[in-house]
């Protein structure tokens, strides 16, 4: 028989426990913790001889205590020290929760990540929060954002529905950049009923004129299902693996198609996704299994 004593006992450690594992998820594992997060693979297609290190930054989610300019500095440099032939960013540098202390603006994150630096470039695309936390480009519903803006002007290139060709040791292939997916937001002040999407996968691709691969940056990937075989990798952010995540399953996933592309590498009929779980937070400051990381994909 169990005695009150024993009682409040089993009682006293399960609330220490809970407070350790939510002090955990809450300031630690968000805060302290930066993995380093590797792929290997040889795409369908690709070609024979192309080695080329990506390395990728995703959700980023600029704001104080959290994610401060010094942070994203921090990780700029430790991203420039993995040797990344290309760095691509993969939207969602904008705040996307009010438990903060001050938000950054995006002159300051956009100046920390003008220090990287790769062979071959940096290159961004947009996230849904930079669509929805500007008011004018709701408003406008299209053009560009402060995002597109302040990243334009520390020089890094931003591809709305753009391929580019690069070669690397005289091999070519392609960066292809979507819109965002979900960057209008509905409402009556925005004349709007539904979500509206400013990507453009078709004509995207229609601007790829050679047989080179193609590496597809879209935010959400969500829209992996559409994405042809003449792809070999597509790249993605916006999950955050969930924030949380429980022996590689995600309980609560911003995503139409639930856990199905939560995080990692996916491969479906050939297809090769890789959803970063990011860098920052959305909603709360809280991560718990899914650690703030930094991608490098080896291909080839």
């Amino acid at each position: 028989m169990i005695t009150r004593r024993d009682f409040m006992k089993v009682l006293g450690g399960g609330f220490a426990s809970a407070m350790a594992i939510g002090g955990y998820a809450f300031a630690f594992e968000p805060l302290a913790r930066l993995n380093v997060t590797r792929y290997e693979l040889t795409p369908p297609g690709w070609t024979p001889g192309l080695k080329l290190r990506v390395i990728a930054l995703a959700d980023i989610h600029a704001c104080e205590p959290w994610m401060s300019a010094r942070r994203i500095a921090s990780i700029c440099e430790r991203a420039n020290a993995l040797g990344g032939d290309i760095i691509v960013l993969l939207g969602d540098y904008a705040s996307g929760m009010n438990l903060v202390t001050r938000y950054v603006h995006s002159s300051e994150w956009s100046k920390a990540l003008s220090t990287l630096q790769a062979t071959l470039g940096v290159h961004a695309i947009m996230g849904n929060h930079d669509w929805w936390e500007d008011r004018n480009a709701q408003r406008n519903g299209g053009g560009e954002t402060f995002g597109h803006r302040a990243l334009a002007e520390v020089g890094i290139p931003v591809y709305s529905n753009r391929a580019l060709r690069l070669e690397k040791d005289g091999f070519g292939f392609w960066i292809a950049g979507l819109e965002d997916q979900l960057a209008l937001l509905p409402g009556k002040k925005w004349k709007r009923s539904t979500m509206g999407g400013l990507d453009d996968l078709g004509g995207t691709l229609a601007q790829v004129t050679d047989e080179a691969p193609v590496i597809l940056l879209a935010h959400e990937p969500d829209i992996f299902p559409t994405v042809p075989p003449r792809v070999s990798l597509t790249l993605s952010g916006h999950t955050h693996g969930g924030q949380v995540r429980f022996i590689g399953h995600s309980p609560v996933v911003p995503s139409r198609l639930g856990d199905r592309y939560a995080y990692g590498h996916i491969v479906e009929e050939e297809r090769n996704l890789i959803v970063s779980g990011g860098l920052g937070c959305s909603i709360a400051p809280v991560r718990f299994g899914v650690p703030p990381e930094i991608v490098v994909a080896d291909l080839g």
